[in-house]
């Protein structure tokens, strides 16, 4: 362990002022939701069915990873000063060099993003329904791989709800970030009955689906109308990524410096207990 309890306490405490401000309602994001329903309502059916689709696909990847697993093999490129093989060669890595290797992927998440909203934006509707997957697709895999910048392994079905949980957490509204905040504190704290309540809360994957419709279907609208469906598309799948990075980089950092402080923690207390019990005359 490269950092020292104090240094620890300064990092975790960037998370926690970031959560905070999450927790916060800015007028124009409230102003900004009110013609969702409208919207809602005006989306075409296809585009409803098409997104609904990612009910099954969110319920594959948390029961089985399916398509969506990412691998070791592409860490490395994270750390390229760094020989990296197995999620435990990054026990001896600073917070500082973890960030790094997420700045560094997600760069090139949204290059990918951009020019892939670009370019099935040019066509249109069209293009739209390639589009959708695509992007369910590369969110999920840009979490899995911030998950193993900081050391966690997505192949864990535990990881993968955890994953899920995020995606939801960047499309819900304020009350909805508010609650899953406070359940991912629930999972790091290892409680199992809480565990299981999450596990129970998203069997249908109902809720996660609507905040992801409500959040980004209205948002591909736009990018139905040909060659101007470029722009829209490229900023929109940007913005999808960058927002979805900064809530994945935010909530594992944070973590990766609570386990560490805990694991301080005990060994200064072993180190306690053991010279309590060392006999005065030594």
């Amino acid at each position: 362990m490269m950092e020292t309890a104090e240094q620890l306490q300064l990092e975790l405490k960037k998370s926690q002022e970031w959560e905070k401000d999450q927790k916060k309602s800015p007028v124009w994001d409230k102003i900004g939701r009110l013609p969702f329903k409208i919207l809602d309502k005006l989306t075409p059916d296809f585009l409803h069915k098409k997104i609904g689709v990612i009910l099954d696909e969110l319920g594959n990847y948390i029961q089985s990873g399916g398509r969506y697993l990412s691998s070791m093999s592409s860490l490395q490129s994270y750390y390229p000063n760094n020989s990296i093989e197995t999620l435990q060669d990054l026990e001896i890595m600073t917070i500082k060099e973890m960030d790094e290797a997420v700045d560094r992927l997600v760069k090139n998440r949204k290059r990918l993003a951009t020019v892939q909203g670009a370019s099935t934006g040019f066509g249109g509707l069209l293009t739209l329904t390639i589009d959708i997957p695509f992007l369910l697709g590369l969110q999920l895999k840009t979490l899995q791989d911030i998950a193993m910048c900081y050391g966690y392994d997505p192949n864990d079905k535990e990881e993968r709800l955890f994953i899920v949980k995020v995606l939801q957490f960047v499309s819900s509204d304020i009350v909805g970030k508010k609650e899953i905040l406070e359940q991912l504190s629930v999972m790091n704290a290892k409680d199992d009955d809480a565990h299981r309540n999450i596990m129970s809360e998203l069997q249908g994957w109902r809720e996660v689906v609507i905040t992801y419709r409500d959040q980004f279907g209205w948002k591909k609208m736009f990018q139905m109308v040909p060659v101007a469906g470029l722009v829209f598309g490229a900023l929109i799948n940007r913005s999808a990524i960058e927002d979805l990075s900064e809530a994945g980089m935010m909530l594992y950092r944070k973590r990766r410096i609570s386990e560490r402080l805990a694991l301080i923690k005990q060994i200064e207390q072993k180190e306690e207990h053991g010279k309590s019990t060392v006999p005065e005359e030594f």
